[in-house]
């Protein structure tokens, strides 16, 4: 615009300024003075205007066009903006990250094999080899945001298809609710995952017991070295099917009970320490009306036979307690527990049944077996095979005691002795090698006319857990 009223005044001056042999004639010197006056002038009110021209210009290059309104600005400056990525991790399964929402594939393969060597006078058949696919669990976790998160795993075990940790959660600053199918803190031994025991097999209280995990509320509370967590639960969720009538219903299954635990876990110097106490109450309502059995195989889970039974007991609630001991330090680790166990029995005096363990390990490649939220878990290879190395190696022994008689019950104890050598190559893949020297008495499986017996087990599992 001020260029094209450059050129047209310009072009005026310069037809203006024209030698023309009439005017020059004509014209006086005072006339031709006051004409270049009045030419200079004009030049400086050019001048003037080009420079207010140049200024509009450059206003209306800072500001946006016209027909570009304030929702197409904000769309322009979000295109700038990078678009939400999920991130891919990996923990032996894919991880996938967006934000704070995340989801992770979860699986377990067991495969379980063993020797179970007894006297000649035995004849049950127990004895003798077997072997089993002990788990094969697939699932997933995850959180959704806002505190908010799920697990939900199914397992192939026993020949049948049980649900395992089902639940949703809620994670607060230092709370955790959550409601599903749990474990309901019975003992430290119990909580710690198979693929992460020192030995194959948990401690026989535990299953004589009837640990399991159930459907309920439960909340935990975290801080220091102080760790609580209690809950109110009903049965397990495959004993809750409505598919029949009558006490082993799920409709009419009513019962219910309430569990606690405490744990400190403090660290002095280079000890990680563990002290734990539990309890539990539960009343069995409904299903008061069929008796209740207490047993133990002989170690390992590929043997259906219970070489120790309490036989069927009339009962209408139980309840025990726990006391627990653990600690850690560099590659050496150990750990034990007392549990009690009371049967209610209308009418009757109540029995109460005793177990424990005690065990030592060690890695003899020098890495920590690790502990967190109240329980031991794994060890990671330093040195894994296929980068140069061996994996890591441990061994473990340990002392399992079992006691179930008291009052009129006869169910027989055990002395259980255990050793240990555990490879893990690399994470997620362990190798577990057992041996076993288990003392009876008052078994429930005779060798002849005796029930005082010693038994030899050699067990050996292939575990992948990712």
């Amino acid at each position: 615009m001020s260029g094209k009223i450059s050129l047209r005044i310009g072009t005026a001056l310069a037809l203006a300024m024209a030698p023309c042999p009439l005017a020059a004639q004509t014209i006086s010197a005072s006339e031709a003075a006051e004409l270049r006056a009045q030419i200079a002038a004009l030049k400086a009110q050019v001048q003037q205007l080009e420079s207010r021209l140049d200024g509009v210009a450059a206003a209306r290059q800072e500001q946006p066009a016209p027909d570009q309104t304030a929702g197409q600005l904000a769309q322009a400056s979000a295109a700038e903006k990078p678009s939400a990525e999920t991130d891919i991790g990996w923990k032996g399964s894919p991880v996938f990250t967006r934000g704070a929402a995340s989801f992770k594939a979860k699986g377990r393969i067991q495969y379980d094999a063993g020797l179970v060597m007894t006297p000649g006078s035995v004849t049950d058949r127990a004895k003798g080899y077997s072997n089993e696919l002990r788990r094969l669990r697939l699932g997933g976790e995850g959180r959704l945001g806002g505190g908010f998160g799920y697990k939900l795993e199914v397992e192939l075990s026993d020949n049948s298809i049980d649900t395992v940790d089902t639940y949703i959660s809620y994670e607060h600053k230092k709370w955790l609710i959550m409601l599903g199918n749990q474990n309901q803190f019975q003992s430290l031994d119990e909580l710690i995952g198979d693929t992460t025991g020192t030995t194959m097999e948990r401690a026989a209280f535990t299953d004589a017991f009837g640990f399991e995990r159930r459907l309920g509320l439960s909340a935990q509370y975290r801080s220091g070295i102080v760790l609580a967590q209690a809950g109110i639960f009903s049965d397990s969720i495959d004993s809750l099917v409505n598919d029949a009538d009558g006490p082993d219903g799920g409709d009419e299954n009513n019962s219910y009970g309430i569990d606690g635990r405490l744990v400190l876990a403090p660290r002095w110097g280079d000890i990680q320490w563990h002290f734990g106490l539990s309890g539990h109450w539960r009343d069995f309502q409904r299903l008061s009306e069929n008796p209740r059995r207490y047993r133990q195989r002989p170690y390992l889970h590929t043997v259906n036979s219970r070489f120790l039974s309490s036989g069927d007991i009339p009962a209408t609630g139980e309840s025990h307690y726990g006391i627990e001991l653990a600690g850690t330090r560099g590659p050496l680790w150990w750990a034990g527990e007392a549990h009690w166990l009371t049967v209610k029995r209308p009418a009757l005096g109540d029995p109460t049944f005793f177990g424990g363990y005690g065990e030592v390990g060690y890695v003899l490649t020098g890495e920590t077996r690790s502990y967190g939220n109240g329980i031991f878990s794994g060890v990671k290879p330093a040195n894994p095979v296929g980068s140069g190395g061996l994996g890591a190696w441990q061994v473990g022994l340990r002392y399992d005691y079992l006691d179930m008689n008291d009052r009129d019950i006869v169910g027989g104890t055990q002395k259980a002795y255990i050793a240990a050598l555990v490879w893990t190559p690399i994470e997620y893949l362990r190798f577990n090698l057992n041996y076993a020297h288990i003392g009876y008495t008052d078994a429930a499986i005779l060798a002849g006319s005796r029930s005082n017996y010693g038994v030899d087990v050699l067990g050996w599992r292939a575990e992948l857990d990712f």
